[in-house]
């Protein structure tokens, strides 16, 4: 059987859709980034001692995303495995373009539907060890995209206490950093040879 080549690709911001970079965060069962949020129970081991408050206001926390994390992908059409990932300056440029173009309120289940009623009310970017993310549970690294959300939906409400949802995934725009470079005039050979390394990885 014939090996696979397995690449690593950086994915940075599509500059002709920056009011999509971020179109909207799905509620899902499998998160690409393979981090679940941090659901608030009274049963949890792990709770925060305002644990019923949050629960009472339909909260959650996790990373929406983390830098540097490879994501693995595969493409049915020419049967091929990948992993992409952000650098820390797209995840913080990311994150700052989805409430630029007020996306905040944009949500979906299982990158399938839309679903109303879920509400994106904090967000913010890792800075340091005393990052109130610690507080949730979370030793993710500096630079990590971290959001609040407020699930008023009953239904998706239902599917995070059943554990049947257990994370964020995005949904957006992002461009192969080679495939933007190929198409530009010029271009520097610092910039050639990174986006090689980034293609050659494996």
């Amino acid at each position: 059987m014939e090996n696979k080549t397995t690449s690593i690709i950086e994915l940075i911001i599509a500059e002709d859709n920056l009011d999509l970079t971020i179109s909207a965060i799905s509620l899902v069962s499998a998160p690409a980034i393979e981090e679940n949020f941090v659901f608030f129970n009274e049963d949890k081991k792990n709770n925060l001692c305002l644990a019923a408050i949050d629960e009472e206001a339909q909260c959650l926390i996790s990373p929406a995303l983390i830098p540097n994390k490879q994501i693995f992908r595969y493409d049915a059409a020419t049967d091929s495995e990948y992993y992409v990932y952000f650098s820390k300056e797209t995840v913080k440029e990311a994150s700052a373009l989805y409430l630029k173009h007020s996306n905040q309120n944009s949500a979906t289940y299982q990158h399938e539907e839309d679903v109303k009623e879920v509400y994106t009310t904090e967000s913010w970017i890792k800075e340091g060890e005393q990052d109130k993310s610690k507080m949730y549970g979370f030793d993710l690294p500096d630079g990590t995209w971290f959001v609040k959300m407020h699930i008023a939906n009953p239904d998706m409400w239902s599917k995070i206490k059943s554990g049947e949802i257990k994370g964020l995934s995005i949904e957006g725009f992002f461009v192969n950093k080679l495939h933007k470079l190929s198409k530009q005039d010029s271009y520097t050979n610092e910039q050639v040879l990174s986006a090689l390394a980034d293609i050659l990885k494996a």
